[in-house]
Order: structure tokens, then C-alpha cells, then sequence
């Protein structure tokens, strides 16, 4: 950190969740034993929770997320999709402000590249000013706050600092509920059939967060609401569900396996789902609701389904990222 130069440049780092470095045992253990320690994702008694990690869960589950993570694995470059979109976002909001005195890097809450890596490398290239990008529409402690926790964690081992700031979630940010319809819209127009509903699928967390003060479920169901309207589906035709439960607790209803399994009895034999809480296709998006989900619906008599797309590096996706960061950096720019 000693010694960077006082060019005055701003820096942006774009921070998405987080991927292993590979799908072996190894690999995947490391990565979930940084994520599932984390307190604010796992807020349960840690002496319990210690026992329960490292006896039960990373003797078990890196095998299985090994697995999983080997059915969506970029093998052109040896990485998860997450790590190969989330270095493109960052490669094309870098050619937005070429002409501009800003740098932009990325990183990952969990694994590689660390943030406090890429604080210090920003810092070190003559970046004074930092604004982190947390890719997460809709806060939830256990994702956007653990990124500001982190970067202050860097920052608290830094003698000379730069200036941070945060972008805030854009749950109901008009470019991004925009952006969300008009990449939906597209993607449905493609399908040789017409979906009878749109089940929106936000990654779930336990009702204990959310009765503790936790606004995400609400902004979940605000983006939801934005986009059905904007859409101008009726609640016959757009719904909201949330994934990826973990353990035994109750967590958000409703959940996205059991509507899913529930809907062909109901008449929907044709079913497209949307995750616009993932600003990139992931193994929550592309395992998960496009293989496990599609399972489940076909298995109970569904006909046809459709995992759409985040919205990625694509341009809908850019115009998002770009809107935040030109706003947020008024005053820097």
C-alpha cells in the first residue's frame, strides 16, 4: 500500500458472491468453509455451528457441490460461469470509461479474487477514491452487508486509506426493473412456445433474518411487483417463489421447489422462471432452477420449461452496472 502515487484516479470494484477455484473435494470445501463461516450468513450458536461445519457439512456436502458445479463448469477456461461473466462486466465497464480517468477491477466476497486484494490494487494504481459495487439487487445482510464488512476489514489494515463508497441495492430502480422486462421479453420472444406463467425466483434466506429487521424479502417483493406491472401480467401470470434452502429452519415463503412441483396440477403445463435477484447466471440460476427445477416441473407433468437468463454481461445487464456507477460517482467525476 506504501507509495501509491497521488494521480487522483477513481477506482470501481465490481463484487459479485463468490465461486471455488475448482470442482475437486479440496477446492470445494475451502470455498464453503470461508462462505458457511461467515456470521452474517450463518447467524446460529457458533459452538454449535463449528461442530456442525466441520464434522457434518464439509465432511458431506463439497462432494455433492462438487458434482453440481461440474454440470455448469466453463471448461474453456477452467472456471465457474459466475468467475467468467463477472470478469467480462468488469472488461466492458472498463471500455465505458476508457476515456476517463477511472480504473475498474473485480472481485469476489468468497474465494478468488479476494477484495481486499483488489482494494489494494486499485490503491496501489493511484486510485484515492473507491466506489464498490455489491451485485446484489436487493439487500440482505448476508450478501451486501458481509461486502462492506469485508472492504472495511481491508481497510482497517491499510495505514494510508482511499475514499470508499457503496453503490446501495436498485431493487426498484427504473433502468434495472427496465432492463429486467426488456431482456425477459426478449428471451421469451425466442421460445417456440408461450409460457402460461412467469415465476420469478429469488434466493431465499431464513424467516428468523427477516423477523430480525432483514429488508430483503420486502425488496424482493417490491422488484417482483415493478416487473409484473411493467410487464403487464396479471398475479395469474407472474409469481414469486424463493430457492436454495439450507438446513431445517423455516425460511421466506413461498418456496421455488414446492411451487414448482405444485403448478401442473394447476393447469401450468408451460413454465419459464426469471432469478432477478442474480445480476449473473450462477450454479443458484443455471443448476438449480435450468436442471433441478426443470426435474421437478417435468416430473409432475409439466410440458415445457424455460430457465431465463441473468441479465449477465449483456447489454441490458451493462446499461444497469454503468447507470449505478455514473450515479454514484457524482461529485468524484
Amino acid at each position: 500500500m506504501d507509495g501509491a502515487s497521488s494521480s487522483g484516479k477513481i477506482g470501481v470494484l465490481l463484487v459479485n458472491l463468490g465461486t471455488p477455484d475448482a470442482t475437486d473435494y479440496r477446492s470445494m470445501r475451502r470455498y464453503l468453509k470461508e462462505f458457511l463461516s461467515d456470521r452474517r450468513v450463518i447467524e446460529t450458536n457458533r459452538v454449535l455451528w463449528w461442530f456442525i461445519l466441520n464434522f457434518i457439512i464439509l465432511t458431506f456436502r463439497p462432494g455433492r457441490k462438487g458434482r453440481d458445479y461440474e454440470e455448469i463448469w466453463n471448461r474453456e477456461k477452467n472456471e465457474s460461469p459466475l468467475k467468467t461473466i463477472t470478469r467480462s462486466q468488469s472488461e466492458k465497464l472498463a471500455a465505458h470509461f476508457r476515456d476517463r480517468n477511472i480504473a475498474v477491477d473485480w472481485a469476489m466476497r468468497y474465494g478468488n479474487p479476494p477484495i481486499a486484494e483488489r482494494l489494494n490494487a486499485l490503491y496501489a494504481a493511484g486510485c484515492e477514491r473507491i466506489l464498490i459495487v455489491p451485485l446484489y439487487p436487493q439487500y440482505c445482510a448476508a450478501t451486501t452487508a458481509t461486502v462492506v464488512d469485508k472492504a472495511f476489514e481491508a481497510m482497517s489494515k491499510m495505514r494510508a486509506q482511499p475514499a470508499l463508497r457503496f453503490v446501495p441495492p436498485y431493487y426498484d430502480d427504473p433502468v434495472y426493473i427496465e432492463a429486467l422486462a426488456k431482456s425477459c421479453e426478449a428471451d421469451l420472444a425466442k421460445l417456440p412456445w408461450k409460457p402460461d406463467l412467469l415465476l420469478a425466483s429469488f434466493h431465499g434466506i431464513p424467516q428468523e433474518y427477516a423477523d430480525k429487521g432483514d429488508p430483503y424479502p420486502a425488496q424482493c417483493f417490491e422488484t417482483a411487483r415493478l416487473m409484473r406491472e411493467r410487464m403487464n401480467l396479471d398475479n395469474d401470470r407472474f409469481k414469486i417463489a424463493f430457492q436454495s434452502r439450507f438446513g431445517t429452519a423455516e425460511w421466506v415463503r413461498p418456496y421455488t421447489d414446492e411451487t414448482v412441483k405444485s403448478l401442473p396440477a394447476q393447469g401450468v403445463k408451460n413454465l419459464a422462471v426469471v432469478t432477478p435477484g442474480f445480476a449473473a447466471d450462477c450454479l443458484e440460476t443455471l443448476e438449480e432452477i435450468g436442471g433441478e427445477n426443470a426435474e421437478y416441473f417435468h416430473g409432475m407433468g409439466g410440458e415445457n420449461f424455460a430457465a431465463i437468463p441473468c441479465l449477465n454481461d449483456s447489454e441490458e445487464g451493462m446499461r444497469v452496472i454503468a447507470h449505478l456507477v455514473e450515479r454514484e460517482l457524482k461529485g468524484w467525476v
